[in-house]
């Protein structure tokens, strides 16, 4: 990683490729390029879920998970390469565990919404699962290590959990599923 980028349009890429950390060039399209892409587009919704007003103690493990994205991503950028670290995937249980502790047990499904920061971290949980299905495939076609796939699968588990915290933060609640189903069950109750 000791590269560093003094100037951003070499036009090396127009004719379709793009260069990895190792100096190797592939193709825009291909499936480490997806999985980088895609862990970036949800850097930048975290950034953005930072923009809302949020508790301390989130706000900092939000900014954490940016950092250990931007390590998934550089383990990404070059292949057969170790930068995240398995104790992210343990930091991210144990953050899961806390908050999932305080909020009441889910009777019936919730809709991405409430308020503008549990919906931002909404977007942020679908774009963690896109982002965890690209380094999938990936790992179907390439040698990866295990810690960005179930980073990715914990990360998107706790943006559900810091949704409902967060429609929580100022005495809201869930947006709850009007399920027909349930509701007919219910009735004959």
């Amino acid at each position: 990683m000791g590269n560093r980028l003094t100037q951003i349009a070499t036009r090396t890429g127009d004719a379709g490729t793009t260069g990895l950390g190792n100096n190797e060039r592939v193709s825009k399209d291909s499936l480490r390029i997806h999985a980088l892409g895609d862990v970036d587009e949800l850097n930048s919704h975290i950034g953005l879920l930072l923009c809302e007003p949020l508790p301390g103690d989130v706000r900092d493990l939000l900014v954490e998970v940016q950092h250990q994205l931007f390590n998934l991503g550089g383990e990404l950028s070059i292949p057969g390469f170790e930068l995240l670290k398995p104790e992210a995937v343990l930091d991210l249980d144990e953050a899961l565990a806390h908050y999932n502790a305080a909020l009441p047990r889910l009777q019936e499904f919730i809709l991405p919404a409430g308020t503008r920061a549990a919906a931002q971290a909404h977007v942020c949980r679908t774009v963690a699962r896109r982002a965890e299905r690209a380094v999938v495939a990936l790992g179907s076609a390439e040698q990866l290590n295990d810690a960005p796939r179930q980073y990715l699968n914990r990360l998107s588990d706790l943006l559900f959990v810091l949704a409902r915290v967060l429609n929580r933060m100022d005495g809201g609640d869930d947006v709850y599923w009007k399920s027909e189903r349930l509701a007919a069950q219910n009735a004959t109750e």
